[in-house]
């Protein structure tokens, strides 16, 4: 589970040859100028959103519309430079991060804002308060593995000190955060049995659902024995997974992907406290496959275009190696 990443880098290019300089970055980065909005949600970790404004504006409010560059900071701004283009003045904004919470977003903020000599506020106002050394903490309750637009940060910590300190502390400090704002976890035990022993690739798909889906964190794996009917011993692959989600979610998606189509790849089942979960709690579903079917459907809704492009082709493969 991912608890905290950056955000986009934040650029202001003055000038007074906005036009120019707004093509000439669009040809350069083969971009278009898009909504503010539509640019910062879109972005992802340590890629950049770039204005282009008249030399005269000082505030760093945003414009209405900005260029998402798929590049850092240094290489942008180095790229501006080298091309000559008519700038008189850059200008970087505070740099930010996105701390994910369940809950209890006031008092997140209060506790950063006391650890960190910190003020609440709005995103708005700490991006135009801050400046290029300062560090602004956005707090969400959106998985940081999905999209985040502005309207999704539900409030702000202007820290003025540099980012580098002040990542490394919140670091080790979220998880104590996150265990004071939500003091009952559940530990679940996942296990995988697989009859044509494809534990590689199950496993895999099984990861990669959990973390791009923020399920949990994984604090143990490893294998062991299961007993499905008396003297019939058969290998499983079990972790651990500490999350605040609730153990019924958890069971339901990761049905999503013990079929492919109509081709059973593997056997997960989930435990809580030593007691497993039981298929018929997790809805009215009259068979397993139907259950399946819908937990597919609610799964590729919440995963990444790339992740799902991935799980699609393991489970290809599986499917066709599949003599069931």
């Amino acid at each position: 589970m991912r608890f905290m990443r950056f955000g986009p880098s934040i650029i202001f290019l003055r000038t007074v040859h906005s036009d120019a300089v707004k093509k000439a970055i669009g040809e350069i980065f083969s971009v278009n100028e898009i909504p503010t909005d539509e640019a910062i949600r879109k972005s992802r970790e340590f890629e950049t959103v770039l204005f282009v404004t008249e030399e005269w504006i000082k505030k760093t409010l945003p414009p209405k519309t900005g260029f998402l560059i798929k590049h850092g900071a240094p290489y942008v701004i180095s790229t501006v430079i080298n091309r000559n283009l008519p700038v008189e003045r850059v200008h970087v904004e505070s740099t930010l991060i996105f701390l994910r919470v369940p809950e209890n977003v006031d008092e997140a903020l209060s506790f950063i804002a006391k650890k960190y000599g910190g003020k609440v506020t709005t995103l708005r106002d700490a991006l135009d308060e801050g400046e290029a050394g300062d560090t602004v903490v956005g707090v969400t309750k959106k998985r940081l593995s999905s999209p985040i637009g502005p309207e999704e940060i539900e409030g702000a910590v202007l820290i003025r000190r540099g980012f580098l300190q002040v990542y490394r502390e919140l670091s080790i400090d979220a998880p104590l955060l996150l265990f004071k704002l939500l003091p009952q976890w559940n530990e679940l035990t996942i296990k995988i049995y697989d009859t044509e022993k494809r534990y590689e690739e199950n496993i895999e798909r099984l990861m990669m659902v959990i973390e791009d889906l923020d399920l949990g964190f994984v604090v143990g794996e490893g294998w062991d024995w299961d007993y499905p009917r008396p003297f019939m011993r058969v290998p499983v692959y079990k972790l651990k997974l500490l999350t605040w989600e609730k153990p019924e979610k958890v069971k339901f998606l990761l049905k999503g992907i013990e079929y492919y189509g109509y081709k059973r790849l593997c056997d997960i089942d989930v435990f809580v406290e030593g007691k497993k979960i039981n298929w018929t709690s997790l809805g009215k579903f009259s068979s397993k496959f139907e259950l399946a079917k819908a937990a597919r459907e609610e799964l590729e809704k919440g995963l990444s275009e790339d992740v799902l492009k991935k799980l699609r082709e393991i489970e290809e493969k599986l499917a066709e190696e599949s003599g069931s």
